[in-house]
């Protein structure tokens, strides 16, 4: 599973899952591009992906701009060479009653978990297109499958990102482009923190017990599947979503 010689660009790779992803694809041999909003935390990533032999791109970046995700594409092939990966990590999440949100809150977390995903592949389709090669790996949870009170906009987006993902990988089968998604679980992550250390240690031990495997996800574990899914290992693997969460939506 090898991916030398080979360029990939990861949105939300400032920290968390994406900085895992980030450094998996480069320990395999990628050069990679790195988005966020937080430059000095891209610049902590690139240092990693440097210390592992490849090239890390630092490009600051608000997914919610389809312009701004097609300069990152174009920035990419302009300083790396080429593209051939495009994992569309970025997201954000926000617990609450539904009566609580508002409108505007709605279409702020549809824009970042949602839109982003449409920016990054459709920045990236004329370059992998042209070039009749490519893998896209899209971030979905296993929230989109699950029910979870005050997950409700949250698990509406990610749920969604399975369709898209489904249906994009049809339509791009065509042109030897492989469109899969990554549905994580509860994973040691800035995001999952406020659930599982907010204090509130019955939800904590409420959260463990639905997880067969009784543990949260270790960031590094999800970087072999990324780099499975960026390779030429997974090539007859499209529209798909891999549940990674200890068994979960299993159980």
């Amino acid at each position: 599973m090898t991916l030398a010689g080979k360029v990939a660009v990861v949105t939300g790779a400032s920290r968390g899952l994406g900085r895992a992803m980030a450094l998996a694809l480069a320990e395999a041999g990628a050069d990679v591009a790195l988005a966020a909003r937080s430059k000095p935390d891209l610049e902590e990533t690139a240092h990693l992906v440097e210390r592992a032999g490849r090239r890390g791109l630092v490009v600051p970046t608000d997914v919610t701009s389809y312009a701004a995700v097609e300069a990152l594409m174009e920035s990419t092939v302009a300083a790396l060479g080429r593209l051939d990966v495009v994992v569309n990590n970025s997201g954000v999440a926000r617990v609450a009653p539904l009566v609580e949100w508002t409108p505007e809150e709605w279409r702020a977390l549809l824009d970042v978990n949602l839109c982003s995903v449409f920016n990054g592949c459709r920045a990236a389709a004329p370059h992998l297109i042209a070039r009749r090669a490519g893998k896209v790996i899209n971030l979905s949870s296993m929230l989109g499958a699950v029910g979870l009170p005050g997950y409700t906009i949250y698990s509406a987006t990610k749920g969604a990102i399975v369709a898209f993902t489904r249906t994009l990988g049809v339509e791009w089968a065509r042109h030897n482009v492989q469109v899969n998604a990554i549905a994580p679980g509860w994973f040691s992550t800035d995001m999952s923190a406020p659930a599982f250390e907010g204090g509130d240690e019955r939800l904590a031990d409420r959260l463990l017990r639905d997880i067969p495997a009784r543990r949260r996800g270790r960031p590094e574990e999800i970087g072999p599947l990324a780099v499975y899914l960026a390779s030429p290992a997974s090539d007859f693997m499209t529209g798909q979503t891999i549940y990674l969460d200890g068994g979960h939506t299993a159980a």
